[in-house]
């Protein structure tokens, strides 16, 4: 380690760290105006390579990245990134990591709560602040467990509240026929959307669709890729979660109408069947709800209305999950309101074991 005088008058540095696998390497900068910014910005510099929680937060985060981001879908992480420095930067930044307190911890929490949209003037949810607040949550858990951080200072703190479950909309089989008939008149739009309705696959999922996603001869459909487009470039990624790779069963129906429109367009076997992006199925949402008078809804409440449908049709939590690639617990904690309600129904039952 050395902090020297260049010949035009600044000062440099020159030091040396072993990373994770005890290879050597070091760091060189010129340029510091005085001696003392010189040892500060050694000091931090080796601060970060070791790790150690006497870092500032600000200089955690790049290492936080550097761990999380290889582990993360390209989306998740600048969905995370994106929250670290808009909201929980700007106020933790400068401060030491292991001098943060929980009273720092509340201190933001509240500023967070009383703090509005720019575009619109108005609060932030309790959903979107809980999830801000989890991210820095995240954050000093890694610290813990991985650089030395004594403990966290969110152990100590209460939670953000959780929002008030939401009833979300979604279609009736008659409101998507009405609606489907309003878009007949472009193949691409109808096929994507009577495959969203009938399959109940996400809207990256059907982006990322190609021919040779189907089995024509056993009506199978292979879901193995999701689509995004990031920063102006498409990117194709693995589905959600392991359990979104799956085979669903397609009508024979919508198969007909997959085989007809691959025909129409010329698609080929590895080609993207659908290209366009999400905003083009949100703007063909708005056409066929104005046109058929349906309600708008989000396109992933298509999905809900997929699950919906098949409650109707009497299938299980268990099947529906299956289809859907989620666990059986999480398709009744998501989708509890749309299973009918057999209290009652219940309570009669067990009335009749005493028969009263």
């Amino acid at each position: 380690m050395a902090v020297s005088r260049s010949t035009n008058g600044t000062w440099e540095v020159q030091c040396w760290y072993r990373d994770c696998f005890g290879e050597r390497h070091k760091k060189h900068k010129r340029g510091f105006a005085t001696k003392a910014e010189a040892k500060k910005w050694e000091r931090e510099c080796l601060l970060k390579a070791e790790g150690s929680p006497q870092m500032t937060f600000s200089d955690f985060i790049k290492v936080y990245e550097a761990d999380k981001k290889p582990q993360l879908k390209l989306n998740t992480w600048l969905t995370k990134k994106a929250i670290i420095e808009k909201k929980i930067l700007p106020f933790f930044g400068p401060k030491k990591l292991n001098e943060i307190t929980a009273q720092d911890v509340i201190t933001w929490q509240n500023a967070l709560a009383k703090a509005v949209i720019p575009s619109t003037g108005k609060p932030y949810s309790k959903t979107y602040i809980r999830t801000v607040a989890n991210q820095l949550s995240a954050i000093l858990n890694h610290a813990v467990k991985y650089y030395g951080l004594a403990k966290s200072p969110y152990a100590k703190v209460d939670k953000a509240k959780k929002a008030k479950p939401l009833n979300v909309d979604f279609w009736t089989k008659d409101e998507y026929l009405r609606f489907a008939n309003a878009i007949m008149d472009k193949p691409l739009s109808f096929t994507a959307f009577e495959l969203l309705y009938f399959t109940g696959i996400r809207e990256g999922e059907l982006l990322a669709l190609t021919p040779s996603d189907f089995d024509f001869d056993k009506n199978l459909l292979r879901i193995t890729r999701s689509y995004q487009r990031i920063h102006g470039e498409d990117v194709v990624t693995d589905p959600k979660t392991a359990k979104s790779v799956r085979a669903i069963a397609v009508p024979d129906f919508v198969i007909d109408e997959v085989k007809e429109f691959i025909t129409l367009e010329g698609i080929q076997a590895d080609e993207r069947m659908f290209k366009v992006t999400k905003s083009y199925l949100y703007r063909e949402m708005r056409r066929g709800c104005a046109v058929s008078g349906v309600k708008v809804i989000r396109i992933h409440d298509i999905r809900r209305s997929h699950v919906s449908l098949l409650i109707d049709l009497g299938f299980s939590a268990l099947a529906i999950a299956d289809r859907m690639g989620h666990e059986a617990v999480d398709i009744t904690y998501r989708y509890a309101d749309l299973f009918p309600n057999v209290q009652t129904d219940m309570a009669r039952a067990l009335e009749n074991l005493e028969g009263r």
